[in-house]
């Protein structure tokens, strides 16, 4: 049976990526199928290291393949913060909407111009055999306010470049299009199938 470990516990990471490559697995799990692997320490220098941190663990604990990913959003006018404290820009247990409102705070005088920004996403895959990273990215800016009520993390206040709305305003089926993770997604889905062709995919 071929088999994939998505190493997440966040229901919202779990859904979207679930949602693209459940064509190509038999079964999907997480880490909340596992939860004595704990906590995982992301103490990489790059949202690419961090990734790999999160399925090379997964992997070595289940022995199977294993996929995560790791986020960032960088401002322009905040020399890139948060970037790799994205997911904890208002503290360690703080909340999408903690870190929400600390960012608009950080902007609050930031002319609309100069509010550019990008959101990276880095999926990394780890089999043992073939380990491989891909990006997916996407650039707008930050919003004076919150607008839309869909989404998680930053999506209300981020505006999209290329639709000119806020990630919070797309529905489900736009966003898994064109969003961040789902641009990383699909280069892993792409990935995934090269592999399969060249018989090197093992579960």
């Amino acid at each position: 049976m071929k088999k994939i470990v998505i190493a997440t516990s966040n229901k919202h990471k779990v859904s979207e990526i679930s949602a693209k490559i459940q064509p190509f697995f038999d079964e999907i799990l997480s880490l909340a199928d596992f939860p004595e692997i704990g906590e995982i320490v992301e103490d990489g220098n790059t949202i690419e290291e961090n990734s790999f941190i999160k399925s090379r663990a997964s992997f070595d604990h289940t022995k199977i393949a294993s996929v995560a990913d790791d986020t960032i959003l960088e401002v322009d006018a905040l020399d890139g913060d948060p970037g790799l404290f994205t997911a904890r820009y208002a503290g360690e247990n703080a909340s999408y909407e903690d870190n929400m409102s600390k960012l608009l705070t950080e902007l609050n005088d930031v002319e609309d111009k100069f509010r550019t920004a990008r959101f990276k996403t880095v999926i990394t895959f780890v089999d043992g055999i073939k380990d491989f990273c891909v990006e997916g990215k996407i650039e707008g800016k930050i919003l004076n306010e919150r607008i839309g009520n869909n989404g998680f993390g930053y999506d209300p206040i981020f505006l999209s470049k290329e639709f000119n709305i806020s990630l919070a305003e797309m529905d489900n089926n736009l966003k898994n299009r064109v969003s961040h993770r789902a641009i990383a997604i699909e280069k892993f889905i792409n990935k995934i199938k090269n592999i399969k062709k060249w018989g090197f995919f093992f579960f």
